[in-house]
């Protein structure tokens, strides 16, 4: 006897829908699992067996064939149990197929019976939304995941009886939650973390609230201990709030590897990545057998902080440069190819030398030149003219130090970096381009016009610097957003000023290391 289930698997952050065939006939006893199925697929037939004996159904003692189409695509992870299971009972006339066709059902199965959550079910119900009738089976612990789509009539089970019940009583019967409507904005936790905790480092304070306001990637140059880490944990408590749809866009993510907790379902606080410098080429960007995401797509919409840049490895940093760019990240396989979303802020931060005390007041540097050359050179100089913003954070005086902290809060920051935000949203409308850092060559020519005087100067900046043409173009832009926090239409001179101070690794004194 033969019986069609339906359950889907998850490619990158989009999922796609798996059909499961069981048949059941004579022959030797046992299972056998088609389709490209990896190891942990192949080895759910032991796991549905047990499942199914101790949920108290009984186990065919036939042949059995269990194919999952299409084919030509590997499937992973042990989402496909429950369906596997429910199309052997259904094949064997345990369980009544009249609306088999009218359920998605994934989950993953104990021995005893009992369901397992598994990973990716937030993009699952998006890709179940399109169905007619939208009918979704999952474990207990993804309902409110699942619960994110609206439109979806949900399925909530604990274990592999009720999963039997709920099918066979089909669409209309008991156990529906239908996904309520959820706000449209996404309401974040407030941060422990705040920009008045910071004591000193004005200038380094500002160069962070440009950087947030128009999207602009940085990068904090200091002694140890000057306070770079501490300035840049709290630099996502002035950044905006995540709109539901970015919210939606991150939670995919992590759901897709399996990280959301049952009780908090929507990720409403804008990642915070800051990956140790031993990392790998798979680890930052993404990538290994079957492609998963790295810290890059884990900080989409957030910051990604670099710690020790320069001790990162230069052909993991070299990666950086196309997500940088483009937004995304694309990894490539010889059956496949996955695209994962990477927009994020980044920050660095580095020692101006490896000893870290060039130029400070108070300890002598022991590197020697070519030292110093050799530290700074294992960050290219296609990677640095992607980074818009180079600040200096020297060491805080000693009366500074013992003084209480007295600067201006997060949340006044934060107000200022959301004004300037919705005029770059009144500049670009609804297109692709969103933040001034963002900007194309043609945009740049429409929205950045610099007076005659700002013009001048930044002539004269861009010779005296050597800068690239993607760095003057990076001024110009950063010069924008300067100019939007004042609240000014035309570029200034003095925007275009501060925007070249923030050129700290451009400058000559600072490359001789004098």
């Amino acid at each position: 006897m033969l019986a069609h289930m339906r359950s889907m698997s998850v490619l990158g952050i989009d999922a796609f829908s798996i059909e499961v065939e069981v048949d059941i006939s004579k022959g030797l006893p046992g299972i056998t699992i088609v389709g490209l199925p990896d190891k942990s697929v192949s080895e759910s037939k032991d796991r549905v067996r047990s499942a199914i004996r101790n949920a108290g159904f009984e186990f065919p003692s036939r042949r059995i064939t269990v194919n999952l189409a299409p084919c030509d695509i590997r499937k992973e992870g042990p989402s496909f149990d429950m369906a596997i299971a429910m199309g052997i009972l259904a094949a064997s006339g345990s369980l009544e197929s009249l609306h088999l066709d009218e359920f998605v059902i994934v989950g993953e199965l104990a021995l005893d019976g009992t369901v397992r959550d598994v990973g990716g079910v937030l993009p699952i119900a998006m890709e179940v939304k399109k169905n007619k009738p939208p009918c979704l089976v999952v474990p207990w612990n993804n309902f409110s995941e699942a619960t994110l789509v609206s439109g979806v009539r949900v399925y909530p089970v604990k274990t592999l009886r009720e999963a039997v019940e709920v099918v066979s009583a089909g669409p209309a019967g008991p156990g529906r939650e239908d996904a309520p409507l959820r706000s449209p904005a996404a309401e974040p936790e407030e941060s422990y973390e705040d920009f008045c905790d910071v004591k000193g480092h004005r200038g380094a304070k500002r160069a962070l609230e440009v950087a947030a306001a128009g999207h602009h990637n940085i990068v904090m140059v200091g002694p140890p201990g000057s306070g770079k880490t501490m300035l840049a944990r709290r630099f996502s408590s002035i950044l905006p709030p995540m709109s539901f749809e970015e919210a939606i866009e991150v939670t995919k993510i992590y759901s897709v590897q399996g990280l959301l907790p049952p009780e908090r379902p929507l990720i409403t606080e804008r990642p915070f990545r800051a990956p140790h410098n031993s990392s790998s080429y798979a680890g930052l960007v993404g990538g290994g057998r079957v492609p998963r995401p790295g810290e890059i797509s884990f900080a989409h919409h957030g910051v990604l902080f670099l710690d020790e840049l320069p001790e990162f490895r230069r052909d993991v940093l070299e990666m950086l440069r196309q997500p940088l760019e483009d937004g995304t990240v694309v990894i490539s396989r010889a059956h496949t190819s996955v695209t994962y979303p990477s927009s994020f802020m980044l920050i660095g931060s580095m020692n101006p030398c490896p000893c870290g005390f060039l130029m400070d007041p108070l300890r002598r540097c022991e590197c020697t030149p070519q030292r110093i050359q050799k530290y700074r050179t294992r960050i290219s100089g296609p990677l640095m003219d992607r980074i818009d913003i180079h600040i200096e954070v020297p060491r805080l005086p000693l009366e500074d130090l013992g003084r209480r902290p007295s600067g201006e809060a997060s949340k006044a920051i934060r107000e200022r970096v959301m004004r300037t935000r919705l005029i770059q949203q009144e500049r670009f409308g609804r297109g692709s381009i969103r933040w001034n850092a963002h900007m194309s060559p043609a945009e740049v020519e429409r929205f950045c016009l610099v007076d005659r005087e700002g013009g001048n100067l930044l002539r004269e900046g861009v010779e005296r610097l050597a800068l690239s043409a993607r760095a003057y173009t990076r001024v110009l832009k950063l010069s924008r957003t300067i100019a939007d926090l004042e609240g000014s239409g035309r570029i200034k001179m003095h925007h275009v000023a501060e925007a070249l101070q923030y050129r700290s690794l451009d400058r000559p004194f600072f490359m001789e290391g004098l």
